[in-house]
């Protein structure tokens, strides 16, 4: 085993905080087989992160080369990869790869993106998100131009020119609902999932229009439930609603125009069927994209563009 090769099969890496997923990925760009295990970064130490990639290899031994994403870049992670600042092509992200040695194996960790956008001055970070939405890029899934959501734990609305990541906005309206909804204040007047309905238009509404801070927001969604305004089966569409509104009020804040064409929206189809049912009512248009295998696609194009190089 060598993994030090440009032709043949490539090896695809996506490891995040909870989960570890690696692909066996053609040159075409078809996943020949796949490996998934909850062993994130989060709970391995070195010898373990060492283990795992080594079973990876003794599987896989033909393969040509060996990609990483994710957590596994970041200071928690194997090694840290740091971050490029955008406008960020798939050249120039293929340019940094952070090229490590995982035990006995080659890995080339993909770095982040890190922008300050131009509206407010203020950075933001990703990673892990980056070589889903690059793969989207090379397959033509979304378009150059224009606008791009991946709801999500940590949802990311990112801006496009000409094929290059130009700035980014993240929101962590999804950790807030999974917090909130498992314990605490609010979670006693929850009961039952999030769905589309007159609670989460109302929500939505609230969190876009009121011009409240969410502390206040929250706290007041606890007292709707109390006073019967709503049902204890419609408190997590509320809630939703109320963050997702909120969140797309600052999409807008950022972005004036980000409503006025139509938004791809990249993730989990129950999310992004409420994110798409949120960006109706404020008068949008968004278009749910299939993302299973865009993490592929990214690593293919990656290793594409590396070996150009």
């Amino acid at each position: 085993m060598t993994w030090d090769r440009d032709d043949g099969d490539i090896v695809g890496i996506n490891w995040g905080s909870s989960n570890f997923r690696a692909f066996l990925i053609a040159p075409e760009g078809q996943v020949r087989d796949t490996i998934e295990q909850p062993r994130g970064i989060a709970g391995l130490d070195r010898a373990q992160m060492q283990a795992l990639v080594a079973e990876v290899a003794a599987r896989w031994p033909q393969a040509a080369r060996a990609y990483a994403s994710g957590m596994i870049g970041s200071n928690i992670g194997w090694s840290d990869a740091g971050y490029v600042d955008c406008p960020t092509t798939l050249a120039k992200l293929a340019a940094q790869l952070h090229e490590v040695r995982i035990g006995e194996v080659p890995v080339a960790i993909v770095p982040g993106l890190a922008c300050r956008r131009g509206v407010d001055d203020a950075p933001d970070i990703m990673r892990g998100e980056e070589t889903e939405l690059l793969g989207l890029i090379a397959a033509g899934q979304v378009p150059a131009n224009g606008l791009v959501a991946l709801p999500g734990t940590h949802s990311k609305w990112v801006r496009l020119r000409d094929g290059a990541v130009v700035e980014f906005m993240t929101a962590m309206s999804g950790e807030i609902f999974d917090r909130l909804t498992a314990a605490g204040l609010l979670a006693s007047v929850i009961d039952g999932p999030a769905v589309e309905g007159a609670a989460f238009q109302a929500g939505l509404k609230a969190g876009h229009d009121s011009g409240l801070g969410l502390g206040t927001l929250l706290f007041g969604a606890r007292a709707r439930v109390i006073r019967q305004d709503i049902s204890k089966q419609e408190g997590a569409s509320y809630l939703r609603g109320l963050l997702i509104g909120a969140e797309l009020a600052d999409v807008r804040r950022l972005w004036p125009d980000a409503l006025d064409g139509s938004v791809p929206l990249v993730g989990a189809a129950p999310v992004c069927a409420l994110y798409a049912a949120g960006v109706a009512a404020l008068g949008g248009r968004a278009e749910q994209i299939r993302s299973h295998d865009a993490v592929t696609r990214g690593f293919a194009a990656l290793h594409a563009a590396a070996v150009a190089a």
